[in-house]
């Protein structure tokens, strides 16, 4: 199956906001993974970085399973580029999130998109609180957590940690 057919929801798609869609990792998505993973400014505050192609490719491809925690692909619209990844765990009653955009499509409001569409993934699947964590500096994180209505929980481990009031 071809990435267009992909992207268009025929096979893999998770869910969709106004200008992407995310979906399970292939192949063809990498060298553009690896572009901004794998660049040390731009991640300077994310985990899950600096890896080999191999290594990446062991992760990604496989069949995601969100009870184990998995990264999905987020995919442009307009032209079928990867714009980021997103993570999301569940544990029992909670959903862990994160989010990355490529440095590429930086202050373009992708992170906030996403992760809205994230959100709404989430309610729709039940009842269950949402989380996430950010790094104790990562000022950008911390402003879309509370656009997002996300309030600070804890700190915990050098990370601020976030949860969204079940009304939101």
């Amino acid at each position: 199956m071809d990435k267009e057919s992909i992207l268009n929801g025929d096979m893999n798609l998770l869910f969709e906001s106004e200008r992407c869609c995310v979906r399970h990792f292939i192949n063809a998505d990498i060298d553009d993974f690896l572009l901004y993973r794998n660049n040390p400014k731009w991640m300077k505050f994310q985990g899950f970085k600096g890896l080999l192609r191999e290594e990446y490719e062991e992760i990604l491809l496989k069949e995601p399973l969100v009870e184990s925690g998995a990264q999905f692909a987020v995919i442009s619209r307009a032209d079928h580029s990867l714009v980021g990844d997103i993570f999301i765990k569940k544990v029992t009653d909670t959903f862990g999130i994160g989010y990355t955009v490529s440095p590429l499509v930086k202050r373009q409001g992708y992170a906030y998109e996403i992760a809205n569409s994230m959100i709404l993934w989430i309610k729709q699947q039940g009842e269950y609180k949402i989380k996430a964590g950010v790094a104790l500096e990562n000022k950008s994180s911390i402003r879309l957590l509370e656009k997002l209505g996300f309030l600070q929980l804890a700190e915990e481990n050098g990370e601020l940690i976030y949860l969204l009031p079940q009304d939101k």
